[in-house]
């Protein structure tokens, strides 16, 4: 077998071979308005700068660990790493330097928020950062459609000493790598396409021990502007942002019959702080990156609606009854 998937150009017209397996996407041609909550207090945010984006928003989310490395880099993906050392958890984050010169993934304490270090990466976007502890494996968002994978061991050792990493063989082609995530016993990494002007598609691989991506039959729809991603059980969580001044959406969708289609899903749609970014699960809480506290944006005449340097957590719980049963 290749060690390369194939690309899959996928449309509601056409279909694409891809390892064998014939793949339809399902994106609607002319999809129905979602409405999202947009209620506020105009004031502004409790807990970040700048005008409160929703009372859902708000009664839900908190300040979290702060962001590092924010002088000189833009963050966006976010992951969690249980275990990472034998005895403590890491929230990852990965980051671009502004520049484009580079790019790291930033090894946050999940209890203590101290970083731990930092490890340096060749530059891509890194939009999303997946991580399978029991393979061994990280993958992160490649240039194009691609996804890069690292060895955790050697991730480890880079992090605690904020060393130089290559990625392992050659970055795998996909379907799309806007943004990435990792959903627990069925070993599977979910990926998919940002779209600024239409909804995009995501498609899930099974991840095997040597770190080969395995395409799985089947696309998802997803918001238009999705950045992050956490998949659970029973949910899609998904955040979704473009433009500095325009306030971001937190997506809460059910899985089961219906998901594929955000149409026909069971939903709720709220609105964030502008500029939202990548979503992981530590614990019982969700975690949230924002790309807007960077020195990039923060500091340029034209500034954030808000300017957020934190991850916002808010307990899983409280996301998940929001989504109709």
């Amino acid at each position: 077998m290749k060690t390369l998937l194939k690309k899959a150009t996928i449309t509601a017209a056409a279909s694409t071979l891809l390892l064998g397996l014939t793949v339809v996407g399902t994106a609607s041609a002319e999809a129905a308005a979602i409405t999202c909550d947009t209620k506020s207090s105009g004031k502004d945010g409790p807990f970040y700068r700048g005008e409160s984006a929703s009372y859902a928003y708000d009664n839900r989310f908190s300040k979290s660990h702060p962001v590092p490395a924010l002088e000189t880099n833009i963050p966006q993906g976010t992951a969690t790493w249980s275990n990472w050392d034998g005895s403590n958890d890491l929230i990852l984050v990965t980051s671009y330097e502004s520049g484009h010169r580079s790019a790291i993934i930033i090894g946050i304490d999940a209890k203590t928020g101290k970083q731990v270090g930092q490890a340096l990466l060749a530059y891509s976007h890194v939009g999303g950062i997946a991580v399978f502890e029991k393979q061994g494996w990280a993958f992160v968002s490649g240039k194009g459609d691609t996804i890069r994978r690292y060895s955790l061991a050697k991730l480890k050792n880079a992090i605690k000493k904020s060393l130089p990493i290559e990625q392992e063989g050659t970055a795998q082609t996909v379907y799309a790598s806007s943004f990435l995530t990792s959903h627990g016993p069925t070993d599977t990494l979910w990926a998919g396409k940002f779209e600024d002007a239409k909804r995009g598609l995501m498609h899930s691989y099974t991840v095997g021990s040597d770190g080969k991506l395995s395409y799985r039959p089947g696309s998802w729809e997803v918001p238009t502007k999705t950045q992050g991603l956490v998949v659970t059980k029973d949910l899609f969580i998904y955040s979704t942002s473009h433009g500095r001044n325009n306030r971001s959406n937190i997506y809460v969708v059910r899985r089961g019959a219906g998901d594929k289609d955000l149409d026909t899903a069971k939903k709720h749609c709220f609105r964030a702080p502008s500029m939202s970014e990548g979503l992981t699960v530590y614990g019982s809480n969700v975690y949230l990156a924002f790309e807007s506290g960077a020195h990039y944006y923060s500091k340029a005449a034209d500034k954030p609606r808000n300017i957020i340097s934190n991850l916002h957590k808010a307990p899983l719980s409280s996301l998940e009854e929001l989504a109709p049963r």
